[in-house]
């Protein structure tokens, strides 16, 4: 998911550069809300393990 997020940040960055201002709107926002969703999992799977961990 991070691997995506990164795309389309890079593809904002190129179109923003090109002059396709809506285009570039359009993907930063979905590399942000992909860049979320990964932070929201990346903590659930590190709260887990540490859970995990924890009954040991």
């Amino acid at each position: 998911m991070l691997k995506w997020a990164i795309i389309f940040a890079i593809i904002s960055l190129v179109t923003g550069w090109l002059g396709f201002g809506s285009v570039s709107g359009a993907t930063a926002t979905i590399a942000k809300v992909l860049f979320v969703c990964f932070v929201i999992l990346f903590l659930l799977a590190v709260l887990a393990v540490i859970g995990v961990i924890s009954l040991f």
